[in-house]
């Protein structure tokens, strides 16, 4: 949802943004193109990859572009470090990349098998591979549950601790054929591990925990009329999202730009299946 997102932000000449989730750079390019000729940018991801890929996207923009390795979550603390007082604007787009899709040695994608990984940050210890090994069945169903939102998450976590006692599950294609042969109900055109591997994933990860952490520090890092956008992709993380915006607005902090999410256009939906699920929400800071 760049075209909506961007249309949101509306990037000044001369003022500073942060790119909370800059992945390769394609969002933060748009920014500063908007934000020239003196504008600065702060991008910000969890994934060395990707910071590297976002490294050699922004590179002519010169000393305009200041990219961090770190979580979102520390965006205060890293915008200090890196310079920043204040951004006019700010963008988190929470889903994951086709890049970190595409390379089965991060373990996020069952289309081909690799390590059980789906860590973005691999300076973190804990892996997938550790959570479907380690964790009590009824711990891990419920996370399934919660965080995949699987009515055969208890079928799935027995199928996963029956295979695990004979082997340990170390690979995204053990774990998609266990997961496979457990559920009852499918979904056409979806495949029966998706809940399952976006569970394992926002736990990892803690992806709940740091967004709430991103919600309530970028309060303090905006400036007046800064311009907050957030693009989630589950629904635990854009009800985050509508009550921090809503209480935030209650308190008098910032106007709620978007009563409702906005939803990707046909053409988007057409050209990119994954986008089905995203949820755009903006506000306003006083």
């Amino acid at each position: 949802m760049a075209r909506e997102a961007l249309a949101l932000l509306d990037p000044q000449p001369n003022l500073d943004y942060l790119d909370a989730t800059t992945g390769g750079g394609g969002h933060s390019c748009l920014i500063l193109n908007g934000n020239a000729p003196d504008g600065r940018l702060l991008a910000i991801d969890a994934d060395a990859d990707a910071i590297e890929r976002a490294r050699q996207q922004l590179s002519r923009y010169g000393q305009r572009a200041v990219l961090a390795h770190a979580n979102f979550a520390d965006a205060p603390a890293v915008a200090r470090e890196s310079g920043f007082d204040r951004f006019d604007g700010v963008l988190a787009d929470l889903g994951l990349s086709s890049d970190q899709l595409a390379d089965p040695n991060r373990g996020f994608a069952f289309a081909s098998d690799g390590p059980l990984d789906m860590r973005f940050d691999l300076r973190q210890e804990r892996t997938a591979a550790d959570y479907v090994n380690d964790m009590r069945e009824k711990d891990l169903a419920d996370l399934i549950y919660r965080y995949g939102d699987e009515r055969d998450s208890r079928r799935i976590a027995r199928a996963i601790c029956q295979a695990r006692a004979k082997n340990p599950i170390t690979r995204t294609g053990d774990l998609a054929a266990v997961v496979s042969g457990a559920r009852r109900r499918r979904r056409r055109g979806i495949h029966p591990a998706t809940r399952t591997f976006q569970a394992l994933r926002i736990a990892v990860n803690r992806e709940l925990e740091n967004l709430e952490r991103f919600l309530e520090g970028i309060l303090g890092i905006g400036a007046r009329g800064a311009r907050i956008v957030v693009i989630s992709f589950h629904s635990a993380e854009d009800r985050l999202v509508k009550l921090a915006f809503r209480s935030g607005q209650t308190e008098g902090r910032l106007t709620v730009r978007t009563p409702k999410p906005l939803r990707p256009q046909a053409d988007e939906l057409a050209a990119n299946r994954r986008a089905r699920s995203a949820r755009l929400r903006c506000a306003v800071l006083k």
